[in-house]
């Protein structure tokens, strides 16, 4: 499922931006269906704009009914009657996703204590990590996140000990019993203060399984990041 919402804070109306001949949310998409791993993709929005631009396009595509806090309330929507055991959120705004990574991320649910897993990439440039919309994470040695900030994570405060930073890739993987409990769960204080989502499940001790991932390209949350997009593209 490919929440799409289209009034985002930074950067609104970012998933009908064109890239190249088509638009992002259609690039996502596409790039979505083609990992050939899902047995249906689905964008889920609160746009007619959106909702029209992949109808028309020949994908599936419904609309939200209620408002949402986030992309995985949005999707939780459309999945509470769907007879599925698996669900993955490819973030609207991720045109250039690919199989390898998505494959990586489903492999975690053969653990049977895996509830919820997600995507994170190396970090080398200090401007991107300095950055606050470069949301980074920490992890145990069983590779399950300890916290997720906009703040520079871990501190390098000793220079003889480097540090490895993780950006966290917005692309989450969850059963669908774990969905559902998390929309009702209230949006917890952390989540609150950092505008990120999944540190609802942490202050709810619902472990997260990161897996390290090649690059996965650019995340567009603001119009910096379409034009990396146009280069990279």
């Amino acid at each position: 499922m490919i929440p799409a919402r289209y009034a985002a804070t930074r950067f609104p109306g970012k998933l009908m931006q064109k890239l190249g001949e088509k638009t992002v949310i259609h690039h996502t998409y596409d790039a979505t269906v083609a990992t050939g791993l899902f047995d249906k993709v689905v964008v889920v929005t609160d746009s007619e704009i959106i909702f029209k631009e992949i109808e028309l396009s020949g994908g599936n595509v419904v609309m939200s009914i209620n408002e949402h806090e986030s992309g995985s309330d949005r999707i939780a929507e459309a999945a509470a009657d769907m007879e599925i055991d698996l669900i993955v959120n490819v973030q609207g705004d991720t045109p250039f996703v690919k199989k390898e990574p998505l494959q990586q991320l489903l492999q975690q649910f053969e653990d049977p204590d895996v509830q919820v897993a997600s995507l994170m990439q190396v970090m080398t440039d200090p401007t991107d990590i300095r950055d606050p919309n470069f949301v980074k994470v920490v992890v145990d040695k069983n590779k399950n996140a300890l916290f997720f900030s906009r703040s520079v994570i871990p501190f390098q405060r000793d220079q003889d000990h480097p540090a490895t930073y993780y950006e966290h890739i917005g692309v989450y993987a969850y059963r669908k019993e774990t969905l559902m409990n998390f929309t009702h769960w209230p949006v917890s204080v952390l989540e609150a203060t950092e505008k990120i989502e999944c540190l609802r499940y942490l202050e709810n001790a619902v472990p997260l399984r990161m897996v390290v991932v090649n690059y996965m390209g650019v995340e567009i949350d603001t119009p910096e990041d379409l034009d990396r997009a146009v280069k990279l593209l």
